[in-house]
């Protein structure tokens, strides 16, 4: 992916001045605040973020915490945050575009991850895949091809980011309606196992204070079911030492977070990625709450095997929970009854723009279509590896082959994704429910698979608008 472009932005030296940002979503007071406290910690770009939220409400209050935290003295990166009332002014002559959107409100997230607890299946997160990630998908499709004709109208030019998910599904529904479109989906599931490695390089070997991005891997998969075929730290390969360390915490699970999965959650103790690498022999790189649902119902068979694995079940009970704590600490923020934090994120977004500017080089985990960057899988369809980013371009670094055993998993998930986008897209009624039982996941007769189905298109039919429920 290497394009010509970015020529109208002011570059004085080593900055890049008058860039826009074109923001959609973020209403949910997460990535939008991720993103500003990361611009604010770069002294490099300055600009316009253009804030746009079906809910305007919302936008308007990014509006207002953005420019709490651009004005902040301690801020290096100076910004102007503006609340836009249509996607079209928010998008025309935008630089980068950000996709931050729920498909749907709690309320359909609630339907996608419990009723099928009625018929046996649980599911960790219910956003990426089983049957909550398919019918989340058939929201989030339609919504992603408007969004990419907007686009194609408004700024084709522009690099787009994508946050959404399931982010499979909705990167490969930008680029069928817009093939010429330059956009990547971005993902901290593989920064956490990196994290995870430097814990057991001073667990198993003493070495402390080794940065994230010291640990070098090759990253290969489809998002939120990664896997890592090599892993080194100064040149030290880390694959025999990850053996050891697997064995050492597999039942009890990893010290630190032996415990801690209990009082949260959005943690676990990294049991389920100890078991599938003595099953296959790679690191699984992602949080096992996502792993688990790619597999068949080997560990969200019932409540008790959940926690056996040490891991929860992610409600959205809990989920509402975090977002009224976040949205009573923006209140507070733009009341003047709390500071804000400049903090980084953790994200790679801001550090990605850089090197699209030519700021800087990077190499980061990305998700666009296989062009052969892993042999095995098939052509389009959107994979997650590493990829080289240099000013205007994004090469896909080659990751190799899938070992087989870990292929058949893994390619039954991404032609469920190509299936889901293609059904939501013409309105084929039995080609998603032929995908949705399709999920290793839904373990149960197709008669209950029928019943489930349509109980949960039920639930979310004001988002299929044209489609025959009958």
């Amino acid at each position: 992916m290497n394009y010509q472009g970015v020529e109208k932005m002011n570059y004085c030296e080593d900055r890049v001045n008058d860039i826009k940002i074109a923001y959609i979503g973020g209403g949910s007071q997460l990535w939008a605040k991720s993103l500003m406290n990361d611009l604010a910690l770069e002294a490099r770009i300055s600009g316009t973020v253009a804030l746009y939220d079906i809910n305007f409400e919302a936008a308007l209050t990014n509006e207002k915490v953005g420019n709490i935290l651009s004005n902040k003295k301690e801020t290096k990166g100076k910004w102007q945050y503006k609340a836009v009332k249509t996607i079209e002014e928010t998008l025309k002559d935008a630089d980068f575009v950000v996709i931050s959107i729920t498909p749907g409100t709690l309320k359909e997230m609630a339907s996608d991850v419990h009723v099928p607890e009625k018929y046996g299946i649980y599911q960790s997160v219910g956003d990426t895949v089983g049957p909550g990630g398919i019918v989340r998908a058939l929201r989030a499709v339609p919504m992603y091809a408007q969004i990419a004709e907007y686009i194609k109208k408004y700024s084709p030019n522009a690099w787009v980011l994508s946050y959404t998910n399931p982010m499979s599904v909705c990167t490969r529904t930008l680029f069928e309606i817009f093939p010429e479109i330059k956009a990547f989906g971005c993902c901290h599931e593989v920064f956490h196992v990196q994290k995870l490695l430097t814990q057991m390089l001073e667990d198993m070997e003493g070495i402390k204070d080794i940065k994230r991005k010291e640990i070098k891997i090759n990253v290969i998969g489809i998002n939120h079911f990664t896997w890592i075929s090599e892993a080194s730290y100064q040149g030290k390969d880390l694959m025999p030492l990850y053996e050891r360390f697997a064995d050492k915490y597999y039942e009890a699970g990893f010290e630190p977070y032996k415990d801690f999965w209990k009082s949260s959650s959005f943690e676990s103790a990294h049991r389920v990625k100890f078991d599938l690498f003595k099953q296959y022999g790679l690191i699984a790189a992602a949080g096992d709450r996502h792993l688990a649902e790619f597999m068949p119902p080997n560990y969200l068979r019932d409540k008790e095997t959940i926690a056996s694995w040490k891991m929860q079940l992610t409600s959205v009970d809990s989920r509402m929970k975090t977002l009224k704590e976040k949205i009573s600490d923006t209140k507070k923020i733009i009341a003047g009854e709390k500071d804000i934090e400049v903090k980084p994120s953790g994200e790679e977004g801001v550090e990605i723009i850089l090197a699209l500017l030519g700021l800087k080089d990077t190499v980061s985990n990305v998700n666009i279509p296989n062009k052969g960057q892993i042999g095995n899988l098939p052509l389009g369809s959107i994979v997650e590896t590493n990829a080289l980013i240099q000013r205007n371009s994004i090469r896909p670094v080659y990751a190799g082959k899938l070992p087989l055993d870990i292929l058949n998993i893994v390619q039954r998930h991404a032609i469920n994704q190509e299936s889901i986008v293609k059904a939501a897209l013409t309105k084929d009624k039995k080609l998603a429910f032929n995908t949705f039982v399709n999920e290793p996941l839904v373990s149960i007769s197709r008669s209950q698979a029928e019943e489930l189905f349509a109980e949960m298109l039920n639930n979310t039919n004001k988002y299929l608008k044209e489609w025959d429920l009958s």
